[in-house]
Order: structure tokens, then sequence, then C-alpha cells
């Protein structure tokens, strides 16, 4: 560089072979990597970036060892330029793989959460062994301080986990025997034991890992329309830079020298890297900081349907509610609530429903000791049936009362409206053909309910539920909660057929359950949120899992994927628009008022692929508007 300003007292002839002696093992140095992507990708007749920019590197160099060697005028040196373009380009790349780097400093952090080693218990005797060692069934200890090694069930001790750093929950969990701990959540408080269930992959932490791993290197549509817009504008640059060489050359009887180096710019300058880098550097920060908050997304194209949601459409169990019923009332027609439970509760023990766990829960209260169940039939949606002794049970909805054939009169009818008006389901007993009781089980709303909903409506949203239970009883819950449409009676492998109703008719639906019953809607949704705190079957079912089961954060995964999405279009702008508006100056239709060397259309060109990138790494400080996040 310093040669082409302090010109040596050599002829031009000498100075060029001083200069190709200077310049040819930089050039080469730096060049060949990206001469051999571009050798490649004609090879796989495949136009892209390092296709043009070997084409303007080459050029410069060939057009300089042309003049050089006296075939063409010696004032054709472009020595420096393409020394700088291949710089340039080598720097940029650099800077842009050590921003996206960092985009990748959420999946390292929860690899961080993993501990190395482990105290296994073998023979009386503490062995530390390496975690990848811990097979199934080993048991396992747990210091104060300590990173729980891996998935698994308290065997004995008692302590506070701090389980921030999956769930979200600032506070410890008191965990005793018999409870679940997950792998790299931290002893707080005393020494416990515990039975390996998961290993390895199997993990929580792992699954999660690799669920945002995968996340992060899918591609979005709107990255299929930016790789077809590439391949035709590409081919459009090659002919502009010809035209603009010609152009020069025929037309305003420019020197060759002059024409070549616009020749040179144009190419260099409108190599579209930056619009490669726009989409997925921002689908790598976003998906990243959405598991550091405990949102989880699946893939990038569930970002880009997420900005166009319409309709969320909520279960009501487990999701607008806690999941954690408990009986509230029991009425009796002709018998004690303690014969009542003893009966019910035979039939109820066989069933996994909430309800029947509600109903179970009270007969250990209450001290209950219930009777055998000599057979048992469930009906989902409505209730189960069963014999003890040489009665028939029926516990369950009015539909599964008629389908039985049990009149209900009209005094048990006035408890059963009324039950339902107050937001509780009641549970009909018939014995031996007759009800003998209703147990009513209430489950309360989330806390974070009604300013959940209140935020979606603000967002433009249309919001519904959808619930087994009876009209009153979810029509009471979706007020409670602000809802105003609300699908009851469904049986929960409806649900996706409600769902592709709504699709029918032209909404974009996002369906908000906790992933135990509700897979099939959630697969059906244009986006399916699973509540969960991480389950397997939360992993499995949803778009999007919400690690926390904090409804708050429904709106907050919305307003997160249209940040992202508004960030995609950002770059795509940027880089598009950036490259385009170049083209004149460095194909010197500016000339004499600006002059651009090739050497800084290289440098343009790289800082357009960083800006791209540093704009999608401001997604790392992002954090969203809703809710209290300053505990995470």
């Amino acid at each position: 560089m310093i040669l082409m300003y302090i010109h040596l007292p050599v002829s031009h002839e000498i100075h060029n072979y001083i200069m190709l002696f200077i310049s040819a093992p930089a050039f080469i140095y730096t060049g060949y990597p990206i001469f051999r992507a571009g050798f490649i990708s004609l090879k796989n007749f495949n136009l892209n970036m390092d296709v043009m920019y070997s084409l303007g590197m080459g050029v410069a160099f060939l057009a300089s060892l042309l003049g050089t060697l006296g075939i063409f005028p010696p004032e054709f040196n472009f020595y420096e330029s393409a020394v700088f373009l291949a710089t340039f380009l080598t720097l940029g790349r650099y800077l842009e793989e050590r921003a996206r780097s960092q985009t990748s400093s959420s999946i390292e952090k929860l690899i961080k959460l993993q501990p190395d080693t482990a105290l296994l218990l073998k023979d009386g005797q503490e062995i530390e062994i390496p975690v990848k060692e811990i097979r199934k069934g080993d048991i396992l200890k747990v210091k104060p301080g300590d990173r729980i090694p891996t998935d698994g069930e308290v065997l004995s001790g008692e302590s506070y986990v701090d389980e921030s750093m999956i769930t979200g929950e600032s506070m410890p969990n008191i965990k005793r025997k018999g409870d679940k701990i997950i792998g790299g959540t931290i002893n707080t408080h005393s020494v416990i034991t515990f039975r390996a269930e998961k290993v390895g992959a199997e993990t929580l932490l792992a699954r999660i890992i690799g669920l945002v791993e995968k996340a992060q290197i899918s591609r979005p549509p709107i990255q299929r329309l930016a790789d077809r817009v590439v391949t035709y504008f590409i081919p459009v640059i090659l002919v502009i830079a010809a035209l603009t060489f010609l152009y020069h050359y025929r037309l305003q009887g420019s020197t060759a020298l002059f024409a070549l180096s616009s020749f040179i710019g144009v190419l260099v300058v409108a190599c579209p890297c930056a619009l490669g880098l726009a989409t997925p550097t921002a689908v790598t920060v976003g998906i990243g900081r959405g598991a550091e908050l405990g949102i989880l997304i699946k893939n990038g194209e569930v970002l880009e349907t997420a900005d166009r949601i319409s309709t969320v459409l909520f279960d009501k169990t487990g999701t607008i509610t806690e999941g954690k019923p408990a009986v509230t009332d029991i009425l009796t027609y002709g018998r004690g609530e303690r014969e009542l439970m003893e009966w019910v509760g035979g039939i109820e023990k066989n069933s996994s429903h909430p309800l029947s766990i509600a109903i179970m829960k009270k007969t250990e209260e209450m001290n209950i000791s219930i009777k055998d169940c000599l057979s048992f039939s469930d009906f989902p949606g409505r209730g189960v049936w069963g014999k003890i002794e040489d009665k028939e049970i029926i516990v369950g909805n009015r539909t599964l009362m008629r389908e039985k054939g049990i009149t209900i009169d009209e005094n048990i009818e006035k408890d059963i409206s009324y039950l339902e008006e107050t937001a509780k389901t009641p549970v009909i007993a018939a014995i031996g053909g007759e009800i003998r009781g209703i147990i009513a089980v209430a489950d309360q709303i989330r806390p974070s309910a009604v300013e959940t909903v209140k935020e979606l409506k603000k967002m433009g949203l249309k919001i519904m539920m959808i619930s087994g239970d009876n009209p009153k009883t979810a029509e009471t819950v979706a007020g409670l909660a602000g809802i105003d449409e609300v699908m009851a009676q469904v049986l929960p492998d409806r649900k996706a057929e409600k769902v592709k109703e709504l699709q029918e008719k032209g909404a974009i639906v996002a369906f908000v359950g906790d992933g135990i019953n509700d897979a099939p809607a959630l697969a059906q949704a244009d986006i399916g949120i699973a509540m969960g705190s991480g389950t397997d079957i939360a992993l499995d079912s949803g778009d999007i899992v919400l690690v926390k089961s904090d409804l708050a954060d429904v709106p907050n995964a919305l307003y997160l994927s249209k940040k992202v999405m508004q960030r995609i279009k950002q770059n795509l702008f940027w880089a598009f628009a950036y490259n385009t508006a170049l083209i004149p100056i460095a194909g010197g239709f500016l000339y004499p008022l600006i002059s651009f060397k090739p050497e800084w259309a290289g440098f343009a060109m790289a800082m357009s692929s960083i800006t791209v990138v540093s704009l999608s790494l401001l997604l790392k400080n992002y954090t969203p508007r809703f809710g209290n996040w300053k505990s995470r």
C-alpha cells in the first residue's frame, strides 16, 4: 500500500515486479480459501458470494499481472486492491464468526449446568465417577451446594433444590423421598441420595439443549425467500458489472483502467453476503434468548407463524386453572359422607383423571378405608363405571348418567346447577341405580390468567377457551379469566377437531395446553404452546414449551417471535438496500464527485455483514414487556 503512494525511483515495469513479489505471497495465502470455495461452487453450478468475490479479486490480480508482463499497459496495477479485497473479506468473516459464536452463549450456559462428576454409592463406599459413566438405577449422593448430576427420584434425605435455571422459579423447592429431581439443578440445604432414572441424552437438560441446538439451525420460510432472491441477484449483478465496464470504456471513452476498476468495484460491493446472514443470526440469537428466559422454541418456522397468530385457544384444566383440583363439597342423598366416599373411592382409585385424583386425596384426608372394586370401565370425558360387591357404581357427569339410564330429579338438578354457577365441577355418584351423592371439585385459576388474557386482547388477538366441563362451569371459569368465547363439553379426542374448524374459517390458531391429554390439539394448531414445567410430554408435544408453566409467557413468547421477525426483516432490508445503494458509487457513476476504489468496496461489503450480525446480537439483551422478569 505504501509503494502505491510513495513511488520508488525506478521504472513502471520494475516497480510492478516489486509489487508482484511483495503482494503474491499475501494474496495467495489470504485468497486461496476464497478461490477454493468459489471453484467448488462453480463446479456444482452454484453462483454464490464466493464466486463473485473470487471473480473480483481474480480480475484485479490478473489484470495487474498482465500489466507487469507488458500485455496490458503498466498502469494496470491493482495489486494492493487484490490483497486488500482478500484481507477485508477474511477480516469480515473473522469478525462475523466471532460475533456469531456469541449467539450460542445460551447453549454454553445450559451445558455449564451439567456437572462433571457424581458421587456413586456402591457397597457402602462413596466413589467419584464422571457423569457420563452414570447408569440407570445407580444410587447417587449429592452434598449441599453441589449440582445434581442427572434426573432421578429421591430415596433419602430432605433438602431444598434451586431449580431456577430450568423452571425459572426463583424460590428453591423442598424435595423429599419419592420426589423427582432434575439434573443440573443445585442442592442447597442438606445431603440427599437418589436413584438415577434418566442419564445422558435422556435427561431433561440434555433434551432442552438438543431442542435449542436443533431450533437454532432451522430455517424459517423467509430465509428460503432470501435464498431465492440471492440466486437471481448474483447473475443480475454480473450483468450490471459487465455493462458498467462497457459503458465507461465504450460509451464514455474512459480509460480501460477506470472501466476495469469500476467493474471490480460493482462485483465486490454488491456481494450479498449479508443476505445470507440476516435470517440465521437473528434466529440463533432469538431462540437462544428464549431458552434463557424459559421459552423453548422448537424451530425457526414457529417464529414466523407465531408472528401471524390471530386466535389463541386455551385449554381449561391445567392451563387456565392450576390443574390441581380439590374436593370442596360433599352432598349426600340417603347415605352419610363416609359411606359415600367408601363406595366412590373404590371405583375412582382405578382412574388417573385429575378429578379422580382429587377424590382419592379427599378419602386419604378423611382416613377412609375404600371398598374393593370387582370390575371397572373408563368413559373418557364422562366418568367411570364399576361393580363393588353386588352393586353397580357410576361416577361422572350428566351425560354418563343419561347413557346409563340414571334419572336426575329436580332437587338434585338444582344442587348441580348451583355448584356449576360457583365454578365447581359436580361429580355425580350413583349406587345401585340411584343418585346417592354429589362430590364438588374446584380448580383455582392461575394467578396470571386475568392479566395474560388482557395482554393478548391488547395485541388484537381473539381469545377462546375449550373444556370438557359442562357449559356453566366452563363459562364461569372463562368469565373469571376474562375470556368471552367458550367451547364446553368437548371430549379430549375432539379438541383437535375444534382447532381444525377454526382454521377452516381462516384463523391462525395458537393452542395452549398442558401437554398431557392435549397432544392432538397441540399438533393440529398452527402453533402448539405447551405448559408443563419442562415435562417429557410437554417437550414432545409443543412447538413452544413454557418451562416455567407461567401463563404470562404466552404473550411473551409471541412478543419474542414478533421481535425476532422484525429484526430479520430489518436485516434483510439493510443487507439488500445497503449493497444495492452502493452499486452506482462503486461503478464510478458519481465520479469525479465520489471516487470509490475496489478495496473500499470490499471494506463496505464486509461492514454490511458485520452490521447485520451486530443487529442480531442486540436480541441477546431483549427483555419481554409483560410480566415480572426481574427474577430471571
